[in-house]
């Protein structure tokens, strides 16, 4: 299969790889140059872990028409902060039909790239899927060079336009994804804006230091925080409910992916060896604020409160961060400012759809 791997960081350069070892014909995109310097000399991968060796790779390029010329599939593994400029810039090259899948999504990707795409390409149309989270877990050590330290089991899929998303994976990646029963199970059963957001704003002093590193899950989510996140989950679990299609909360996503017990998230963080090497991030200038927030928690916090719900925690957690950061998160994340007009019956019926 063609494979067009955008996105050359941690997730990217793994799937990429992984892909490459199973004989698919990898492209890898960057838009930065300086990132990929090594791999554009070599179009080699150094991998470690559960997926090993030194994997070559078909193309690697930062010019995104040499990226779009013939793909099968575009795995789009950027941060989704990216999302809508890399929409803008697939519609405006792009000139066949193909599938695009945002591994992942975080909350309403699809929705909101199928809706820039259309701005700039109507001859094109694209199957847009989304997931609920990378089946990586894993971290780049060099330019060329990254550890596979697990592979997550039954992550979740959907497509605005497709029941069969499955099918049109690379089929050495089936295995590990599992078609959701609505979008409202890869968007709002994100976890990533329940593990990443209010854990480093809460260690913004041990994050900030000089001095010392701590392990991001091992020592920042400690039992009151993750008690804090618990409630923050709750939240996140209540806006399913009210449109009809309820997703498992953290607790129980740390069951299913990765086969582990425990009675709270705490509880799951400590008796998950995939976490045990994952330092913290050195600044707050991330991607578990700079893209979880806008395009997490703020598109979760204007739907729960369309829907009346309580959102307390998600308010919270929005402003601490606005006010660390000097950011106003609501009006540069997915708002999702289509609401206004939209009733809560038509809310459920767009996003809630079932594919059973």
């Amino acid at each position: 299969m063609n494979v067009t791997v955008i996105g050359a960081g941690n997730s990217g350069i793994a799937m990429a790889a992984h892909l490459s070892k199973e004989g698919n014909k990898v492209t890898l995109w960057n838009r930065s140059s300086s990132t990929i310097s090594k791999l554009l000399e070599t179009r080699l991968i150094h991998c470690k872990g559960v997926i090993s060796g030194e994997i070559p790779i078909h193309a690697v390029t930062n010019d995104i028409r040499v990226a779009l010329e013939d793909p099968d599939i575009i795995l789009i593994t950027t941060p989704a902060n990216s999302h809508r400029d890399l929409a803008e810039l697939v519609g405006k090259n792009i000139r066949k039909q193909s599938v695009i899948i945002l591994n992942p999504g975080r909350t309403f990707g699809a929705l909101e790239f199928k809706s820039i795409y259309k701005q700039y390409n109507s001859e094109y149309d694209q199957i847009v899927a989304e997931t609920q989270t990378i089946i990586y877990t894993c971290r780049k050590t060099a330019p060329d060079t990254v550890n596979i330290l697990a592979l997550k089991d039954a992550v979740l899929i959907s497509s605005l336009d497709t029941d069969n998303i499955i099918d049109y994976l690379p089929e050495c990646i089936r295995g590990f994804f599992k078609p959701a029963k609505s979008m409202i199970q890869t968007s709002i059963g994100n976890v990533g804006m329940v593990l990443h957001c209010a854990p480093l704003l809460l260690n913004a002093g041990w994050t900030e230091s000089t001095k010392s590193i701590y392990k991001y899950y091992y020592d920042g989510i400690t039992p009151t925080i993750s008690k804090f996140i618990e409630n923050l989950d709750a939240e996140r679990v209540a806006v399913s409910e009210e449109l009809g299609c309820r997703v498992e909360t953290t607790i129980e996503w740390f069951h299913r992916t990765y086969h582990i017990e425990g009675d709270s998230i705490y509880d799951c963080i400590q008796n998950n060896p995939s976490y045990e090497t994952i330092d913290a991030p050195g600044s707050l200038n991330h991607r578990y604020i700079l893209e979880d927030i806008p395009c997490g928690l703020v598109p979760l916090e204007a739907v729960g409160l369309k829907m009346g719900i309580n959102m307390e925690y998600t308010s919270l957690v929005i402003d601490l961060a606005s006010k660390l950061m000097g950011i106003d998160f609501r009006e540069t994340g997915r708002n999702l400012e289509f609401l206004d007009n939209v009733s809560k019956e038509e809310l459920k019926a767009v996003l809630g759809r079932s594919y059973e």
